[in-house]
């Protein structure tokens, strides 16, 4: 049996609760979006199928109905200015939180601590993975709430036989080759991809990570594996998005 929730997402009607007695969830989207890149300038408002990459991953946070309030977290003028025309709040983020070794969370961390918002979720987009919709974001969500789970994050099947070591001592680590499985039987496992994190807000605080307890997969098609790392990514990713439904 399913049951659509006041806040617009399907999901199956969980025996220990009555759903009319949940309240709506707070739930943060929060978009990091810093300016440099040491490999491809520029790269979060690079021209994507005819848009800024950024504002892909705004126009699908917008589109989710499981989601309270969207800001982009950057260092950047023209990153802010981006962000500002499509829709999202801004946050600056101080440089201290802006190098190229600095985690993602502690601009999830800085955020929560600009704004008046007090979320009981927290949904990390990166803008580098825009092969999704919004739909995912609230399929994710759902799930996440289904399962019971403390965060989530979305993934891909793997089925790919995976080694490591150097040459001439390699070993593989998904599967035993004196016994190879048929590749079509179930999978080796799964491949983040970078699109969707979600973290109950005291997972995020506590361990000052995206990930903590329990956690759950959304497993998401196959071609949202592909990220934008290099300018020749984004002919690829104009190339999926024309064809996506």
């Amino acid at each position: 049996m399913e049951k659509t929730i006041e806040w617009g997402i399907t999901t199956k009607t969980n025996p220990l609760y009555d759903w009319r007695d949940v309240p709506e969830p707070s739930v943060l989207c929060v978009i990091p979006a810093r300016g440099g890149s040491q490999g491809f300038a520029n790269k979060n408002i690079a021209l994507l199928a005819g848009k800024p990459l950024l504002a892909h991953t705004i126009e699908h946070a917008l589109g989710a109905r499981c989601i309270t309030m969207t800001v982009v977290s950057t260092d950047d003028e023209d990153i802010a200015a981006v962000a500002d025309e499509y829709g999202a709040s801004v946050i600056d983020r101080p440089p201290a939180f802006s190098g190229d070794y600095a985690p993602s969370e502690w601009a999830l961390l800085h955020v929560l601590e600009m704004i008046d918002l007090e979320p009981d979720y927290i949904i990390m987009l990166q803008c580098t993975s825009p092969i999704r919709r919004a739909i995912h974001i609230d399929r994710a969500f759902a799930h996440l709430l289904e399962t019971g789970a403390d965060s989530l994050f979305s993934g891909v099947s793997a089925p790919r036989f995976i080694w490591e070591g150097v040459h001439g001592d390699m070993r593989p680590i998904n599967y035993n080759y004196k016994a190879r499985p048929m590749r079509q039987v179930g999978t080796c496992g799964y491949a983040e991809n970078g699109s969707i994190y979600i973290s109950k807000l005291h997972v995020l605080r506590n361990t000052g990570n995206r990930l903590g307890g329990k956690i759950a997969l959304y497993e998401m098609p196959y071609w949202s594996q592909f990220e934008i790392d290099e300018p020749d990514d984004l002919d690829l990713c104009n190339w999926i998005l024309e064809r996506e439904p």
